[in-house]
């Protein structure tokens, strides 16, 4: 999947979790079970939203290695003077 799609599952998980509880709402004033008995629903579409987050998150990207922190053993090498180039002036 691309990364379009992984924005859209998240940017549709508010708006699919207030339709359910509003159909859970619905059902529970037309008196057909009451709002107690179908509060779970709401736990199971959240859990399908983020597993369908997971299914369309785009890969990671590779790890990138930096060069090393500190120069290695033996750098600068004997007699190097520094910027100014004095060497090993007495």
């Amino acid at each position: 999947m691309n990364v379009s799609s992984f924005h859209l599952m998240q940017a549709s998980r508010g708006p699919i979790l207030l339709m359910t509880l509003g159909a859970l709402v619905l059902i529970d004033y037309m008196g057909i079970a009451g709002f107690s008995r179908t509060w779970p629903m709401l736990i199971i579409v959240f859990g399908v939203m983020k597993l369908f987050e997971q299914v369309t998150k785009p890969p990671a990207p590779p790890p990138v290695s930096y060069p090393p922190a500190y120069p290695p053993a033996g750098y600068p090498p004997s007699g190097y003077g520094g910027p100014s180039g004095g060497g090993n002036a007495i």
